[in-house]
């Protein structure tokens, strides 16, 4: 069967990573290899606050994983993953071949979602400015009142 290429994002045990950043993310590759895979794109995501506590877990670090890999071998690596102590939660979905180069290109060069967030701050700063104006016409408004 011909491989494909697919997405793993993981949600790794912050308190292990945290102590052993290297030997929790070298798992991922060597898991994928070990089923017959190639890694395309391996990084960090982010770590952020859980919505709600998985297996114990308030806090997670998220790992994005491009990799090329049988199709038959999916659900063992789902398996092994489910089995790493390190691993809280994963998940596995095919990449449209059409479009699989532009992401994997993306996880090599591309930030995650929040790495948007330096276009927000004109806009903090604008309303900052703003309001400033609006609390003084307030307080105009009130000094008239008291008169």
């Amino acid at each position: 069967m011909a491989q494909n290429v697919y997405e793993g994002m993981f949600i790794l045990d912050s308190n292990r990573y945290s102590r052993d950043a290297a030997g929790v993310v070298s798992q991922i590759p060597s898991t994928v290899e070990q089923m017959g895979g190639q890694v395309l794109a391996s990084r960090l995501w982010e770590e952020r606050r859980l919505a709600y506590p998985i297996k114990g877990h308030r806090k997670g670090t998220y790992w994005l994983t491009y990799f090329k890999l049988d199709g038959n071998q999916v659900t063992s690596l789902e398996r092994q993953f489910q089995l790493n102590e390190s691993v809280v939660r994963s998940l596995f979905l095919k990449i449209d071949p059409r479009i699989a180069d532009t992401m994997v290109q993306h996880a090599l060069t591309g930030g995650p979602p929040s790495a948007n967030k330096p276009k927000a701050e004109p806009e903090t700063a604008a309303i900052a400015e703003i309001e400033p104006e609006i609390d003084a016409e307030a307080g105009e408004d009130i000094d008239k009142d008291a008169e």
